[in-house]
This record gives C-alpha cells, structure tokens and sequence, in this order.
C-alpha cells in the first residue's frame, strides 16, 4: 500500500515560507486574517461548479467551494480588509493542474476598484513567484481575441467561431452556443499564447460571464467588471469589482440554481448580509497550489500537496 507523501519536504517547507510571505504582506496593509465554516446549509449554485453535500444530524451540509459568501457576510457587518487562507472542495476537478480539494486564498479590499485590486494583485504575485517578470500585461478580453485570433467577441456569429476554430485546428464535432464556442476558443487558443514569464491580466469579459460581478457598457457591449490572472496558459485567480445590488444578485442565483445538476439551495443569508449594506468592494481567489507549483516550475499539482486525492 502507497502510504508515502507526494510532495517533497522541499515542497511542504515552501508551502509554509509562501503562507508566511502572504500573512506579512497583510498584515502591512491592515488586511485582517478570518476563518469561516467549511461546511455551508447552501452551496454554490454556479452550473459549472459541483459542490460535495456531507450528511449531519442537523441535515445536509455542503462543503464550501470558496469562501465567497460568508466573507461577504463579514464585509457587510462591517469587518472592513479581510482575507481567508483555506481549503475548499470541488467535484469533478481532478487533472495534471487540478484536484477536488485545494487550498485557496480570498482577499476583499474594501473601497477598492478592480484595477487597483488588479495592481495589488500583481505585486502580491510578485512576491509569491520570484522569477516573474515585473510587467505585467492587461489586456480585454475583446483585445485578446482582436490580437490573437483576429476576432470581435462581441460581434462574432456562431458561424464565423466555428470556422475560426476550424482553422486553428480544433476538432470538434456538434451544436454549441456563442459563449461556449468563445469558450473553446480562450481555452485552446488564447490562454496558449500566453507568456510564461509574465502575469496576463485579462479584464472586461462579456456580461454573459459576470458572475458576481458588476457590468457596465463598454463601447456598445456590456462587459463585466471583474478579471482573470494567468502564469503562461495556467489560470491562477478570478477578480470582481463585487456586485452590491441584492435583488440582481438573487435573480443571478435562483436562475444559477435552476441550471445545477444538483438541487442545491440559494444563499438566503447571504442574499440578506447584502441586503443590509454590503459596502464597495473588489475581491479575488487565488489557487494556492498553482502559486506553489509556479513558485518551483513543477509541473504536477500532486506534487505540491502532501497526499493526493488518490491517497488522501
């Protein structure tokens, strides 16, 4: 029986210097430390994330696939700066850069924009991952497929998608939606070209991918006030300029939950702690493990974490 670590001491000893880098860093801007419960009466109701559900007397519970909505309770009841070092869960997300459970960090800077939290960001990273480069990049998500591919994401038919993909020598046979031929595009595409020395901000994704984020109209377009950050084609964070309007919150998770597989409750508490005065904010998750994994130029996600899935 294989009972023997999968990370190095190596790994398990840069693990605690990176936790120890982040919790200074914090603690210089006033950014206080939190913890919030790991198991949750709802779960998150996003159709492409599946939640583990945990039996209790109590009844079904469900452990948390990011911190978000507890930490927007704390936001709301007036905690100010917060971040969350933790664990969280996800089914279904096992892979050479994955697995179903991984540590993450969630910070929300309060008062703050998405490009100033974008800047913060970098410099967070920066510190993390000491052989970066030390300008970042930041494009839109409408110059990345201009430059790229030499399309308008927001004009483009499912037709001319398609043949795009065609010619980038994407094989895939059926039917998709606009956003989903986008999203084959950015995956196999976009992300590839990405530079591996250097962070890629990528800002303004089409309304359609809002989330939890504000939007706003952008040269005839609504684009979403939120960001992803990338390591060469390696996704590392996703940033809101934080949606405060309760009732379209609401609306985005009931209309989230009746696309879910599972039957998963809508955060009512949650809803009510915005409701209540949930304060002008940008917040962010960042994958941990994937930090690590760049901070060595590895290659496995396994081998940064004590046990994989498999042996866990």
């Amino acid at each position: 029986m294989n009972w023997q670590p999968t990370a190095s001491i190596q790994a398990l000893k840069a693990r605690a210097c990176l936790y120890q880098q982040l919790r200074a860093f914090f603690h210089a801007r006033g950014v206080l430390e939190v913890e919030t419960p790991a198991l949750s009466q709802a779960g998150n109701t996003d159709p492409n994330i599946a939640s583990f559900s945990v039996n209790t007397p109590q009844g079904l519970r469900y452990l948390h696939t990011s911190p978000e909505y507890p930490m927007k309770r704390l936001l709301a009841a007036g905690s100010g700066d917060i971040y969350q070092i933790c664990k969280v869960w996800r089914q279904d997300e096992a892979g050479r850069k994955h697995n179903p459970e991984f540590s993450m960090l969630e910070y929300y800077r309060v008062g703050f924009s998405y490009q100033q939290l974008m800047q913060e960001v970098a410099e967070l990273l920066q510190l993390a991952i000491p052989h970066l480069n030390t300008e970042p990049r930041i494009l839109t998500y409408r110059q990345a497929f201009l430059q790229i591919l030499g399309l308008d994401p927001h004009q483009a038919s499912i037709e001319q998608l398609a043949a795009c993909a065609q010619q980038q020598q994407i094989d895939f046979q059926g039917e998709l939606s606009q956003q989903a031929w986008l999203d084959l595009l950015f995956t196999h595409c976009i992300e590839a070209s990405f530079p591996t020395d250097r962070l890629t901000f990528i800002c303004h994704y089409p309304a359609t991918q809002a989330a939890l984020a504000r939007v706003r109209l952008e040269n005839g377009h609504w684009v979403a006030e939120r960001f992803e950050v990338y390591l060469g084609p390696l996704e590392l964070g996703n940033g809101y300029q934080e949606q405060t309007d309760a009732d379209l919150l609401e609306r985005v998770l009931v209309k989230d939950a009746e696309q879910q597989a599972q039957d998963i409750p809508v955060d009512t508490r949650f809803i009510a702690a915005v409701a209540a005065g949930m304060p002008f904010s940008a917040g962010i998750a960042l994958g941990l493990d994937r930090i690590l994994l760049c901070r060595l130029q590895a290659k496995q996600l396994t081998s940064m974490l004590s046990f994989a899935w498999e042996i866990a």
